[in-house]
């Protein structure tokens, strides 16, 4: 019988782990799992967490309901009760790095719409499987910010700096099809398929020895930040700051999210 693993308890996260493989989920359908201030945290807590298992192999990482993530939670950055500071402009790279940390190899399953913060998150993923709904974009330039989080050198070590520049200034949504293209994923599959084909894959990645596993997802982060590094990447957090500061960058973000109340 194979043991499973109690992980702590997450408000907008589930996460479960039975003998080597995991399942880490944004759990905020009603949001289309937009990330708020509090998943970014819990999200570190969490990878933290499982990257201390010294069983873990591979961790899925999805998105409940019907989006795998709606991007940052603009709606609780803009709270005036919480004044908008350095620590919450880092939280997006803090996240990032810990989910890249994690010694297991990691597989996203995307399906529905990624968008800004969660294209970083699938991206950071060691592989990316996505229904042939999906529906990826960054539009964090048309709401007048900097792409944040580490994304740049990460963007450009997935697709390439031209088109990774596109994306970011274009702002343009882009399917599956395209991705694959780009290669910016590895698998697309029928959105009715996507659980099922993604814990086969899962399970078949699990039989690989664990020392090799891990060595070897070592070696690939280590080949990557050499050709595109990431480090340094907290002035991102100083960027993103002075754009929400910026008077032009508040009044894009309030038409912005009114036109998409409409």
């Amino acid at each position: 019988m194979i043991a499973e693993t109690q992980p702590p308890r997450f408000e907008t996260l589930s996460v479960a782990v039975q003998g080597g493989l995991g399942r880490l989920a944004l759990n905020r359908p009603d949001k289309l799992n937009a990330l708020s201030p509090q998943t970014l945290r819990e999200l570190v807590a969490a990878s933290r967490w499982l990257a201390a298992l010294p069983e873990l192999r591979v961790l899925l990482v999805a998105g409940e309901g019907r989006a795998f993530c709606a991007g940052f939670d603009l709606g609780a950055m803009r709270d005036p009760s919480r004044p908008i500071d350095r620590e919450a402009t880092d939280l997006g790279r803090q996240m990032v790095e810990a989910v890249a940390s994690i010694p297991a190899i990691t597989l996203a399953l995307v399906q529905g719409h990624c968008v800004g913060g969660g294209v970083l998150l699938a991206g950071v993923c060691d592989l990316r499987m996505v229904a042939e709904d999906v529906r990826f974009s960054i539009p964090e330039m048309a709401i007048g910010i900097p792409l944040g989080w580490g994304g740049v050198p990460r963007l450009m070590r997935l697709v390439g700096p031209t088109v990774a520049m596109e994306l970011v200034l274009d702002c343009r949504p882009f399917d599956a099809a395209q991705a694959l293209a780009w290669r910016f994923v590895n698998r697309v599959v029928p959105a009715d398929q996507l659980a099922q084909q993604g814990r086969a894959w899962a399970e078949h990645l699990a039989t690989r020895p664990l020392g090799a596993l891990r060595s070897t997802k070592q070696r690939f982060a280590a080949a990557a930040e050499t050709l595109c590094p990431a480090a340094g990447s907290q002035a991102d957090a100083d960027a993103l700051l002075a754009a929400y500061q910026d008077p032009e960058t508040q009044a894009v973000q309030q038409r912005y999210i009114a036109a998409r109340k409409r």
